[in-house]
Formats: C-alpha cells, structure tokens, sequence
C-alpha cells in the first residue's frame, strides 16, 4: 500500500456517511426537517393545483400516463411542467454539487438558500394572482416548486444519507420490511425509516389543513422550514469542517 504524501489528506466518504444515518446526528435531523416540508409542497400541489406532484416524480410518470390515456379527467400539461422543471432544478443541483459539493457548509447554504428563495416565489405568485388548476399562473407555482425540489434532491443525492432522500419513501418502506426481524433480518435503521414515513405524514395532514386557508399558508411554512435549517444546520457544518 503506497504511503498518503505528507499533508495530504485521504478520501472522505460522502459528508452523510454512516454518521448521518442515526437521526442524532445534526444532518439527519436536518433532513427530517426537509422531508417533513416535502409533505407541505406535495399537498399544495396535488391538493390545490390539480392532481400533480412538485416532489414525487414517480407519482408525476404515473399521473402523466392516466392523464395521456384520457382517465378521469387527469392533466397532462402540468405533470410535463413538473417534470421539466424539476429536471432543470436536479441539473442546477448537480453542477452546484460539482462546484461546492467539498465545501458541505458552503454546499448546504447555498441549495438551501435557492430552496428558499424559489418556494417563497411561488408564495408570492400564489398571493399575487388568482392560481386556479390548468392556468398559466398555477402552472408557474407548479414549476417554482419542482425547480426547488430538483435542486434539493441533486444536493441531498450528494450527501448520500441511507433512507432520508426526502422526497420519496419507497425504497425507505422496502428496506424497514425487508430488512425487519420479522423478515429475518436484524431490524438496522428502522429508526431512522419510521422516522423519516412519520416526518413526511406529518407534514401532508399539516399541508392538507394548512390548505383550507389558502395556498399561500403551507409555501411560506415550507420557505420557512428551509431557512430554519439553513440557520441551524450551517453553523453545525462549519464547525465539524
């Protein structure tokens, strides 16, 4: 094995290794944080713009082919925005991962800050004009919001923390039965997997009541969520450089 040259440091695991995966540690609860808010962004959108999903792509391909084959009335236009948009958003967080990504503190800041910044956007929208399902102005909230979930999933894609991707929970459920003592196996992570179906729960029944007001409750609750994890995470992350 060659020698690692004087002042040279070796090869880090991704920042949301092993040490991430217990919901103590700063990171993992940051991402609950944003999993939670997930719920709050998809209410909006599927409960008030029309049966489409700015976070849950999957559900976005599936809602897309019933709209395509002519099933219940389902949209096909704003499901195509949600994808496009959201693929945009993943592309600018990947080379935003690519620019920052060794720089985590610096990293997190900055795809949270652009989270921020689109969600209350789309708040602003949402105040501003009358955004009714299939409408120019509810398909600009749709976009502002799938921009700002592509983003955050290219950036927490980067972390790598096990189960806490925190826009989709399919893979999370897998792994909790399959990897259960009932299934044979020893029942690791299952902590952190209820937790993370329990954040985004939560924050659908809060999204879904939020929503009996108006629109604009549940985006400038998840703008909210963001900026408080920017403002509690980043210091932690600075420090652990």
């Amino acid at each position: 094995m060659s020698a690692i040259p004087a002042g040279a440091r070796p090869d880090r695991e991704p920042v949301g290794g092993r040490a991430a995966s217990s919901i103590r540690h700063p990171l993992a609860r940051a991402l609950l944080v944003m999993t939670f808010s997930t719920g709050l962004v998809d209410a909006v959108s599927y409960l008030g713009l029309g049966r489409v999903f700015a976070a849950n792509m999957t559900g976005n391909i599936v809602l897309l082919g019933f709209g395509i084959a002519g099933s219940a009335g389902l949209p096909v236009v704003a499901p195509l925005v949600s994808l496009a948009a959201f693929l945009i958003g993943s592309a600018v967080g990947g080379m935003l991962a690519a620019t920052t990504g060794d720089r985590h503190a610096q990293h997190v800041a900055r795809a949270l800050g652009i989270e921020v910044g689109l969600v209350l956007a789309a708040a602003i929208v949402a105040a501003a004009a009358d955004v009714r399902p299939s409408t120019f102005s509810g398909d600009a909230v749709i976009a502002l919001l799938a921009l700002a979930m592509g983003v955050r999933n290219a950036t927490v894609r980067r972390w790598g923390v096990p189960d806490l991707t925190t826009t989709v929970l399919t893979m999370t459920l897998t792994g909790l039965a399959a990897d259960s003592r009932i299934a044979g196996g020893s029942g690791q992570g299952s902590v952190r997997r209820i937790a993370a179906v329990l954040a985004m729960l939560c924050g659908a029944v809060a999204g879904a009541l939020l929503l009996e007001i108006s629109l604009v409750p549940p985006l400038l609750a998840a703008a909210a969520l963001a900026l408080l994890v920017a403002l509690a995470y980043v210091p932690v992350a600075r420090r652990e450089a």
